[in-house]
């Protein structure tokens, strides 16, 4: 398979990069790893004329901290930057674990967070991790800048809520209280498998109390979802193992997952209740974040 004819514009700055897909609005794609639209485009899925390159664009890769605002990330920073960033695994070691948990070697060195997220795969990596520790994606285009929450970035399967002349330019994860996080996942290889169903948790505990929570899901709904009525039932109780368990159940009745050829809605759904404590069982007892 070949990929069709296709003119490559390489902008550089944010600003040019908007202009040129406001100008070509109905036949222009950014393109940053390409993971996810090459092959697209080799299988006839999708036929842009035009791709607007991001990768050189100063700024988009970068991975820092910033003081009151948080771990900032560049939506072209790669899956393996953030494996291996020193920020990341001090700050948010969950999130530099989700990360290695990706695909395989090769699609993580190309493949960007950007990426991962403007997918709106339903059974993607990154977005159940970056909700639930409550982070932001920076949005830019023509008419200027704009952020949301990652959990509203998405709209439904493979579709988002930016508009065809925005790109996504960071990830924001800000300063917070939780004690502890972790992201789980189960597929059906050992490496460099989609997520048969994915759980991200988030703690803060005081005195064996959990005080917030947060727990977000993927591959069980049409978009990475959090499950609130879980985290609605956790606050303000003592941690037990009965009390967990109930939260995994919970999760299960509120997911929406689907039968495919990965796995039933069934199995889906009970691994989300094994997953969904086990999650919570390690957030609560990493004592940081």
């Amino acid at each position: 398979m070949y990929l069709p004819d296709f003119d490559y514009y390489v902008p550089a700055s944010v600003a040019e990069a908007c202009q040129l897909l406001a100008e070509n609005i109905d036949c222009a794609k950014v393109i940053s790893g390409g993971t996810d639209l090459l092959p697209k485009m080799k299988h006839g899925l999708l036929s842009p004329q035009i791709l607007v390159s991001i990768k050189k664009i100063p700024g988009l890769r970068k991975i820092e901290y910033v003081q009151g605002k948080g771990v900032v990330i560049g939506a072209a920073s790669t899956i393996n930057d953030i494996v291996f960033s020193e920020v990341v695994q001090q700050k948010y070691p969950s999130v530099s674990n989700a990360a290695h948990t990706m695909a395989a070697n090769q699609v993580r060195h190309s493949g960007t967070v950007g990426g991962n997220l403007v997918s709106a795969v339903p059974s993607a990596d990154m977005p159940p991790i970056l909700m639930a520790l409550n982070a932001t994606a920076t949005i830019e285009g023509p008419n200027g800048q704009r952020q949301l929450p990652v959990e509203d970035v998405f709209c439904g399967p493979s579709k988002c809520l930016l508009e065809k002349s925005e790109i996504i330019t960071e990830i924001i994860i800000p300063d917070q209280a939780m004690t502890g996080s972790t992201y789980f996942k189960f597929a059906l290889r050992r490496a460099g498998a989609l997520a048969v169903v994915g759980v991200a948790a988030a703690v803060q505990v005081e005195n064996e109390t959990i005080k917030d929570a947060r727990v977000a899901l993927g591959a069980v709904a049409p978009v990475p979802m959090r499950a609130k009525k879980t985290e609605e039932f956790l606050i303000g109780k003592k941690i037990s193992d009965e009390l967990l368990e109930e939260a995994g159940k919970i999760a299960a009745a509120e997911c929406k997952p689907i039968t495919d050829f990965r796995a039933s809605e069934e199995y889906r759904r009970d691994l989300v209740r094994i997953y969904t404590k086990r999650a919570l069982c390690k957030a609560i007892d990493q004592g940081h974040v």
